[in-house]
């Protein structure tokens, strides 16, 4: 189950502490270990010195939480943390919404839209001002019938399962499709969560004319957690997030996690 090692990209904004706060309640809930890590840039001595007084300000927030507090040099936030993720084998990486975003949405800034489009390991973004609860009360899927939705939806039902939490598998009706086909794929799904793990997921048709007012169409728990899957075009192991998995992220109200492409 994601959540074994999760690393959280941490700087000394607003976006790095929802991030540290999302980091920590999740290794909570999982008992997996817990790396935070902060990115600075090469040839810059004076950033490197801010890079570890960051790190020290983590180690309060997180107080008695134990953690391992990394610093690593790297030309790109995004790219530093995919490529030091991989080398402790995280399995999550947690990044906090850009700045000057909608309060209780997430907005993409370099980072995330690095990990969001190349991160060998799942991603979690978010939204700004997100404060966690202890536990998670239901993991939502963003369903489209297509193979890597498919495989997704085993992997959510048996986190579920592991969590105790009940499973919501969701469609999007944008006015543009039959809604007819839509539920009965939906359907087909929660015969798939029914058939790998035996639980009974919820469904639902999320109606508007468009993305954000598709997601206000249905109800959402607080510690709700959105999964997407990685677009069938991302390489094999890889996330990279299609451009209406895009939308639902930028309107989603709850974290959102990306699954790669393949992940088991």
């Amino acid at each position: 189950m994601i959540g074994a090692h999760v690393i959280v990209g941490y700087s000394g904004d607003p976006g790095g502490r929802d991030a540290l706060a999302l980091g920590s309640a999740i290794t909570r809930v999982t008992g997996g270990e817990l790396t935070i890590a902060t990115i600075y840039p090469p040839g810059s001595p004076g950033l490197a010195v801010e890079a570890q007084a960051n790190l020290a300000h983590a180690a309060e927030e997180l107080g008695q939480a134990p953690a391992e507090y990394l610093t690593f040099e790297s030309r790109g936030a995004g790219r530093g943390l995919s490529v030091l993720a991989s080398r402790i084998r995280a399995d999550l990486v947690v990044v906090g919404s850009a700045g000057g975003g909608q309060p209780g949405r997430i907005a993409i800034g370099s980072t995330s839209d690095h990990l969001l489009h190349l991160s060998s390991e799942a991603v979690m973004l978010a939204p700004a001002g997100y404060l966690p609860p202890i536990e998670p009360v239901r993991l939502t899927l963003a369903y489209v019938h297509r193979p890597q939705c498919d495989a997704a939806v085993e992997r959510v039902a048996q986190a579920a399962l592991r969590l105790g939490v009940p499973l919501r598998l969701i469609t999007l009706d944008l006015r543009t499709e039959d809604q007819g086909r839509l539920r009965d794929d939906l359907a087909l799904a929660v015969r798939l969560a029914w058939e790998s793990t035996g639980i009974e997921a919820e469904s639902e048709v999320a109606e508007g004319h468009d993305v954000a007012a598709a997601l206000t169409d249905i109800e959402w728990l607080p510690g709700e957690l959105l999964v997407c899957a990685a677009s069938e075009d991302a390489q094999p192991h890889r996330v990279f997030l299609g451009e209406l998995a895009m939308k639902v992220l930028r309107a989603s109200s709850c974290p959102v996690t990306v699954l790669p492409r393949g992940f088991s």
